[in-house]
């Protein structure tokens, strides 16, 4: 079994596997995400120097983690059904984020 190793470059992004079928996940998430890491001008954080979406976007970020490991058989993504693969942009505005795959294996 082979198995690739991908990680995402950027502090204020991040990458997970989650459900991919049902975009009310996403929406729920990203709804959480923003209730317990709060963002604008009441929030507590002193790291603004990109702007007041930048430090919930590292926390964001540290959450999730950079990197998955994802198992591949026969050629392809050993996922279950439902599952994808996200990059989660936790800036207000994306920019071009880039991706390093590693793969190891048999």
């Amino acid at each position: 079994m082979k198995f690739q190793r991908s990680a995402v470059q950027h502090t204020s992004a991040s990458l997970t596997i989650n459900e991919n079928y049902d975009s009310d996940v996403q929406a729920d998430t990203e709804t959480f995400l923003n209730k317990i890491v709060p963002e604008g001008r009441s929030a507590p954080w002193k790291h603004t120097m990109e702007g007041p979406d930048d430090m919930p976007a590292h926390i964001k970020s540290s959450m999730f983690g950079c990197a998955l490991t994802i198992p591949i058989t026969d050629g392809h993504l050993n996922l279950g059904t439902w599952q994808g693969i996200w990059l989660c942009e936790h800036r207000d505005h994306a920019s071009a984020r880039k991706i390093v795959v590693t793969l190891n294996g048999i």
